[in-house]
């Protein structure tokens, strides 16, 4: 009553592949050597089984070759589209009979190279246990965000901060009326007071926990997308890097392959659902290919010239001590850094979606790399989410064989039963996805007709981006020293913790924690200060003495009372030689350019320009 396949049963390579297609479709099809059972059906020759597996189906029908493996796979949920696919396009059919007929010719070699491809695990282990731990990463990863958050956001978008979420909100309402709640989709709707603020950190920092600990895991990633996103929103630029938009898209994808059960654990979650893993391994995809695709699509004559690390290390927004080595290697090995920079970006992404090996290639470069990347740079979490994002190129057979045995002794088989709606989900966030990605390539997006003006719409969610950092290479490090002053005569500067200020201080580690001033201030020394409007917000609070700003810094040279005057000088930053560090002990040399934006002061309140201080 069920199809049977008949196969040689004498043949390596045709019995690994038998043992995966039955670990596809079940008790779906019966399967049988053709040594055990030729003998019943005497009208097939031979020398028929001998080349070429043969399927025979309840009502009577006879098939072999490709047509009998796609017409077995077909039984099994999912796994219909190659039997279409050789039914109806044309040239499909004598293609993947040609290709038959030559793996069936050269079964020795192909055994060896499916064993190197796939290891001891032909017969796909499952990803139960690695999206158990992967989830586990994330929500470290979004602890990790959220306290970073909790220890700045009075200070950035606090109503005494330097962007007030409040004020931002309102004025979005003034203008755009009940659509400003879909173009900023945020809890602040409900508060913006300081109070508030605190407790939406806190709550994510709680969720977070909940998550790692397994409780309702769909129900917390839901929580922590819509908490980050709100908090995002309400820090405005402060809050708007690639690392958040991909902690949100990751977040959000996350939802598709979390088990839905109160309490998770790897010993009875369900396996999770493949249309899930994809988008993940897309979204890992795009990330490194896009980085790649930006520097050389961006035309900028340091990546072509293959020159980009000679700058990097130096002028990248806040480098650690380990920058100021790397920067002094010699130039060919800088040279050939930014070789293997493009290239792996560039290559080791397409390995994500080969062969269980391949794959783990693939995942294993790009590791690699965000590897030496957290070891010569601060870039808050962005790197840990990357490394946590490989971790679901793997499959369960990677990790140790108690972990696999218990899970797999408990494990409970099965999709769960939304598991079906999540399908058309999944390709709306696929196609949703395209739009960015084919923007960053330079490519036109309006083939995708309906896709593209939904884009539009679901934007302000922030969960399908563009990706590529460092498009084109920053060569020179300019750096705002604010300083204050009460009589216009002695200048004190405003030490922020982790950017270069003090020459001599040594550049730290801070990721995975992200300073969010310290990283905009990098930003407003590429530009001038008309197009970084909350620059001057900042001056205004320092005026004001706001204790939430003031917190933003290392060293408050004005304790008591605020400046009358405020001042931002530019400075052109170096590192030092290996001699000059030796003698002088600074880790940088700089050099006064002037000012950045006029001396400023508060008159009646109102932050005004008082061109050169009165002494």
């Amino acid at each position: 009553m069920k199809p049977l396949l008949v196969y040689d049963g004498d043949c390596g390579f045709c019995r690994l592949w038998i043992e995966r297609w039955q670990a596809a479709t079940g008790d779906r099809v019966d399967y049988a050597t053709y040594q055990e059972v030729a003998d019943r059906f005497s009208k097939i020759p031979r020398e028929r089984f001998e080349k070429a597996v043969q399927l025979l189906e309840p009502d009577g029908r006879w098939s072999g070759g490709a047509e009998a493996v796609f017409r077995a796979l077909a039984t099994a949920p999912g796994r219909r589209w190659p039997l279409w696919l050789y039914r109806r396009v044309p040239g499909v059919r004598p293609l993947t009979e040609t290709a038959y007929r030559f793996v069936a010719a050269n079964r020795g070699p192909l055994y060896r190279i499916t064993r190197w491809i796939w290891g001891d695990h032909v017969v796909p282990p499952g990803e139960t246990l690695t999206t158990w731990i992967f989830l586990r990463l994330l929500a470290v990863v979004y602890l990790v965000a959220f306290v970073s958050m909790w220890v700045q956001v009075q200070g950035i978008a606090g109503p005494d901060g330097v962007l007030p979420g409040r004020d931002f909100l309102a004025a979005l309402h003034a203008r755009y009326g009940r659509l400003a709640y879909w173009i900023a989709p945020t809890l602040g709707w409900l508060g913006s007071s300081a109070g508030w603020l605190h407790a939406l950190c806190a709550a994510g920092v709680v969720l977070s926990v909940g998550l790692a600990l397994g409780a309702a895991p769909i129900a917390c990633l839901a929580g922590l997308w819509s908490l980050y996103l709100s908090l995002s929103i309400l820090g405005q630029d402060f809050f708007w890097f690639q690392w958040d938009s991909l902690l949100l898209e990751t977040g959000l994808l996350a939802i598709l392959i979390a088990p839905w059960r109160w309490w998770s654990r790897p010993a009875s979650d369900p396996p999770p659902r493949r249309s899930g893993l994809w988008l993940m391994r897309w979204l890992l995809f795009r990330l490194s290919f896009s980085s790649a695709a930006v520097k050389l699509l961006s035309g900028d004559p340091t990546w072509h010239a293959r020159t980009a690390l000679q700058y990097h290390f130096e002028t990248q927004p806040l480098p650690p001590w380990t920058a100021w080595y790397a920067h002094h290697l010699p130039a060919g090995a800088l040279r050939a850094s930014t070789t293997g920079t493009l290239i792996l970006e560039g290559i080791a992404p397409f390995l994500i979606f080969l062969p269980r090996r391949l794959r783990f290639a693939g995942a294993a470069l790009i590791a690699a790399l965000q590897i030496l990347i957290l070891l010569t740079g601060n870039y808050g979490f962005f790197n840990w989410l990357t490394l946590a994002l490989c971790v679901l190129c793997l499959d369960d057979g990677v990790w140790p064989r108690g972990w696999r045995e218990r899970a797999r002794r408990w494990s409970v088989r099965r999709g769960g039963w939304f598991a079906w709606a999540l399908r058309p989900l999944a390709l709306l966030f696929f196609l949703l996805s395209l739009v960015p990605f084919l923007t960053t390539l330079h490519a036109p997006t309006t083939w995708l007709g309906p896709v593209e003006y939904a884009s539009d719409l679901v934007w302000p969610i922030r969960s399908f981006n563009r990706y590529g950092l460092f498009a084109v290479m920053t060569t020179r490090r300019l750096e705002i020293v604010l300083e204050g002053s009460r009589d216009g005569v002695q200048w004190l500067a405003y030490e922020l913790p982790w950017k270069p200020g003090d020459p001599a201080r040594r550049p730290e580690f801070v990721a995975p924690h992200q300073p969010r001033l310290d990283w905009q201030m990098w930003f407003a020394a590429l530009s001038n200060f008309q197009n970084q409007p909350w620059f001057l917000q900042l001056c205004r609070r320092l005026l004001e003495g706001s204790p939430a700003v003031e917190a933003l810094f290392a060293k408050n040279p004005f304790p008591r009372a605020p400046p009358r005057f405020l001042r931002a000088v530019v400075y052109d930053y170096h590192f030092t030689t290996a001699e000059e560090r030796k003698r002088t002990g600074a880790w940088w040399r700089r050099e006064p350019l002037g000012l950045y934006c006029p001396v400023l002061a508060l008159q009646n309140g109102q932050l005004v320009a008082v061109g050169a201080a009165p002494r």
